[in-house]
C-alpha cells in the first residue's frame, strides 16, 4: 500500500482544543511530561515499577518472557493473590473506608467498607471450598449489579479459582455455552434482577441453562427480589445461607502471576464462544496502574464507573482496579432512566462523585433527554470525566464536559478492549491537551501504530489499522482452549503486531482518532469510509441526539450509506429535515459521505450495556430476516425501525 492509498479514508478535521485545568495539573498523580519518554526508553522497567505498587508473596524472576511469541508471559516466577491486593492490604489503614456506596434500583442503599467486604469474601470463599472449589477450580457467575457479584469474584480469586462472569442480559443458551466452554462446576446467580422497573428472571434463565450444562453441580442463588423461583434440592443453595454457615477466616492463596484469574467471553460473534483469558499478576498491574493514572485518583475521590461488571469495563474499573487502589466507588444496580431520567445525576449529587466514567451511548441518551435534567442537580464535585466503549463524537464530548463537568472537567476518552485488559490509549488529566473526539495517544508503556494493508505506517491524517507492536502486562494470553484461534485472530494479519480490529488515524500532532471497528467500515464507490465519522457529522446537527450508520448493498456504489437518526426531545422530523441532514453531512465531510437514506426513529437498538447493534440495522436496511435480539434492552424498537424503513423511501440523489 502506498502513501496515497490509505486503508480507511479519514475525512473529518480536528476542531477545538483544551489545555489541562490548572487545578488538576497542579496536583496530578502524573505531572511530569517526560513520563512517556522514560517509559519508552525502558518499557519493561516501567512495567516493573507499576507492578511493585502491588503486594507480592514472592518476587518475579523475569519481568517479560518473550521466548515464544505471541504467547507472552509477565512476571514469571512471581506469586501474589489478587483478592489480598484488593482487600487485605488496605485493612490496617483503610478498613473503615467505604469500598462501595451501593444503590439498588428500587432505592435501597448500603455502604460496604473494606473490612465488611473482606469478611464477606472470606466467608463466601469458604462456602465455595465446601462445594469443591479449590485452587485451579472454575466458577461461572450470572448476576445483576448486586454486591454479591464482586464478592463472588473476589472469593474465587482468594481461593486461586478462575471465574467467568456472564452478563445478566444474556440468554439461557448463551449462558450454557459459556459454562460448558469454561468448564464451570459451580454457578453463582440470583433469584431475579431489577432493570428499569422490571424483574429479570435470572434464576429461571440459569435453570434452563443448567439443563444443558451437566458439568455444573451446584447453583448458589442470591436472594434479591424475594420472588418465587423453582428449586432443586441438592443442586440449588441460597447464597446467604451458605455464607452464614462458613468460617470467617480464609487465608489467601499465593498464586503464580500467570495463573488464570478469569476468562471473559466476547459478545456479538457467531459460532463457538471466544473466551479471552486474563492472568493474575499482569492483569492486575495494568488495571490498577491505569485506573490510578488515567483518572488522577486521589485519596478523597469518590469514583463511579457507570458500567456493568458483566463486561471487561466492570471487571477492570469497578472491581479489580479501584479495589487494588483502595478507592471508594459508587455501584448502581439499575437502569439510568428509572424511575426518572435524572436518576444518575441524583446519585452523583448524593455521593458527591468526583470521577465519572460512562459510555458514549449513555451520554448521547442524556443529551436527547435534555440539558435541564443535569442542571437541576449539584454536580460541582465532578472534576474528571471518562468515556469508554466506542469512539465518542465531538458533540457528545462537548456536551459531557459542559453539562456534566461544568465546563471545567477534562474528558478522558479511553480506548481499550476485552483483549487488552486495561486502558491503552487515553489522555492523562494533568498533562494532555484534549481534542474532542480524540483519545489522545498511547499511555506510558504502550506502543501503538496505525498501518496500511502492507503493515507499513500510514502518513499523518490517513486512516489505517490500529496495531500494538510491543507486549503489555494486561494483554490476553490466549483464547481458552484454542491457541491457534488466538494466533489466527490477533497475530496473523501483521506478524509481530497485535491487530486490534479497529480503524484509526493519527493527526499531525500525534493524537489518535478511532474510526470504529474494521467491520463497520463501508466501501462506497471505492472509498472506505468509517461509520463513526458520518455519525459524528449527523450528531453535530442541532436537531440530532444520536445516530447510527451502516452500509447496505448497492448495485452501483457497492455499498450505500444508511443512517438511522434519533432526534432531540421536542424536535419534529419531516422530509425537509431529512434533506437538511443529508446536506449537513455533505458540508461537514463531503458529498461522498452523504447518506443515501435516513430513517428517523424514536430510539436505536442497544444491548443492556448500551452498545448499538449495528448488525440489526444492516438487517433492516437490506430487508433481511432479523438476527438474534434477545440481548437487547429495547427489543421492541427493532420492529418499529423495520416498519419505518419500509414506509420511508430512500432519499437518494
Amino acid at each position: 500500500m502506498g502513501e496515497g492509498d490509505p486503508a480507511i479514508d479519514a475525512l473529518q478535521h480536528d476542531g477545538a482544543t483544551y489545555s489541562p485545568p490548572a487545578d488538576v495539573a497542579a496536583g496530578a498523580v502524573v505531572s511530569d511530561p517526560a513520563v512517556w519518554t522514560r517509559a519508552a526508553d525502558d518499557r519493561i522497567g516501567w512495567w516493573e515499577e507499576q507492578a511493585r505498587r502491588l503486594d507480592w508473596a514472592s518476587p518475579w524472576a523475569r519481568a517479560l518472557d518473550d521466548d515464544d511469541p505471541p504467547f507472552f508471559r509477565w512476571f514469571t516466577g512471581g506469586t501474589l493473590n489478587v483478592a489480598a491486593n484488593c482487600l487485605d492490604r488496605h485493612l490496617a489503614e483503610r478498613g473503615d473506608r467505604v469500598a462501595f456506596h451501593w444503590e439498588g434500583e428500587p432505592g435501597d442503599r448500603m455502604d460496604i467498607t473494606y473490612a465488611d467486604l473482606h469478611g464477606r469474601v472470606c466467608r463466601f470463599a469458604n462456602a465455595l471450598r465446601a462445594l469443591g472449589v479449590e485452587r485451579g477450580g472454575r466458577v461461572a457467575i450470572y448476576m445483576g449489579m448486586v454486591p454479591e457479584l464482586p464478592i463472588a469474584m473476589l472469593a474465587c480469586a482468594r481461593l486461586g479459582a478462575a471465574h467467568t462472569v456472564v452478563f445478566g442480559g444474556f440468554s439461557a443458551e448463551a449462558l450454557a455455552d459459556r459454562m460448558n466452554d469454561f468448564g464451570a462446576t459451580v454457578l453463582v446467580t440470583q433469584d431475579e434482577g431489577w432493570r428499569a422497573g422490571k424483574r429479570i428472571p435470572l434464576k429461571a434463565n440459569a435453570d434452563a441453562a443448567l439443563e444443558r450444562a451437566p458439568g455444573v453441580a451446584h447453583s448458589v442463588v442470591c436472594r434479591r427480589t424475594g420472588g418465587d423461583v423453582a428449586w432443586r434440592d441438592g443442586r440449588d443453595l441460597w447464597f446467604h445461607e451458605v455464607e452464614a454457615l462458613a468460617a470467617e477466616e480464609c487465608p489467601a492463596e499465593a498464586m503464580d502471576a500467570e495463573q488464570m484469574l478469569f476468562a471473559l467471553y466476547t459478545s456479538g460473534t457467531t459460532g463457538k464462544p471466544k473466551g479471552i483469558v486474563h492472568t493474575s499478576g499482569g492483569y492486575l498491574t495494568g488495571a490498577a496502574s491505569t485506573h490510578r493514572m488515567v483518572f488522577d485518583l486521589h485519596d478523597d475521590d469518590i469514583y463511579w464507573c457507570a458500567a456493568d461488571i458483566g463486561w471487561i469495563t466492570g471487571h477492570s474499573y469497578i472491581v479489580y482496579g479501584p479495589l487494588a487502589n483502595g478507592a471508594t466507588s459508587v455501584m448502581y444496580e439499575g437502569g439510568p432512566g428509572f424511575p426518572a431520567q435524572d436518576r444518575l445525576w441524583e446519585i452523583a449529587e448524593r455521593y458527591r462523585v468526583s470521577i465519572l466514567y460512562m459510555a458514549p451511548t449513555a451520554i448521547r441518551t442524556f443529551m436527547k433527554w435534555g440539558d435541564s435534567l443535569p442542571a437541576a442537580h449539584d454536580l460541582s464535585s465532578i472534576r474528571i470525566l471518562g468515556s469508554v466503549g466506542e469512539p465518542i463524537n465531538p458533540e457528545a464530548w462537548e456536551w459531557y464536559r459542559d453539562h456534566i463537568g461544568g465546563g471545567r472537567a477534562p474528558v478522558m476518552d479511553t480506548w481499550w478492549q476485552t483483549e487488552t485488559g486495561s486502558i491503552m490509549i487515553s489522555p492523562l488529566p494533568g498533562l494532555s491537551t484534549l481534542k474532542p473526539g480524540s483519545a489522545s495517544g498511547p499511555l506510558p508503556g504502550i506502543s501503538a501504530r496505525v498501518v496500511g494493508e502492507d503493515g507499513r505506517e500510514v502518513p499523518a491524517g490517513r486512516g489505517g489499522y490500529l496495531v500494538i507492536d510491543h507486549p503489555w502486562p494486561s494483554m490476553l494470553r490466549t483464547i481458552l482452549g484454542d491457541d491457534q484461534r488466538y494466533v489466527d485472530t490477533y497475530w496473523s494479519r501483521f506478524p509481530g503486531m497485535y491487530l486490534a480490529g479497529d480503524g484509526c488515524r493519527v493527526d499531525s500532532g500525534g493524537d489518535y482518532w478511532l474510526l470504529g471497528r474494521i467491520d463497520d467500515v463501508m466501501n462506497v464507490s471505492g472509498h472506505r469510509l468509517s461509520t463513526i465519522e458520518i455519525e459524528s457529522a449527523l450528531v453535530d446537527h442541532p436537531a440530532v441526539a444520536e445516530a447510527a450508520v451502516v452500509g447496505r448493498a448497492d448495485p452501483v456504489t457497492g455499498e450505500a450509506i444508511a443512517a438511522f437518526v434519533t432526534l432531540r426531545d421536542g424536535v419534529t422530523g419531516d422530509e425537509a429535515l431529512i434533506a437538511d441532514l443529508r446536506d449537513h453531512v455533505a458540508r461537514q465531510i463531503g458529498a461522498i459521505a452523504k447518506p443515501a437514506s435516513i430513517v428517523l426513529t424514536p430510539d436505536l437498538p442497544k444491548t443492556r450495556s448500551g452498545k448499538i447493534m449495528r448488525r440489526l440495522l444492516r438487517d433492516v436496511s437490506e430487508h433481511r430476516q432479523l438476527g438474534d435480539v434477545t440481548t437487547l434492552a429495547n427489543e421492541e424498537v427493532v420492529s418499529a425501525i423495520a416498519d419505518l424503513a419500509t414506509t420511508n423511501p430512500h432519499q437518494e440523489d
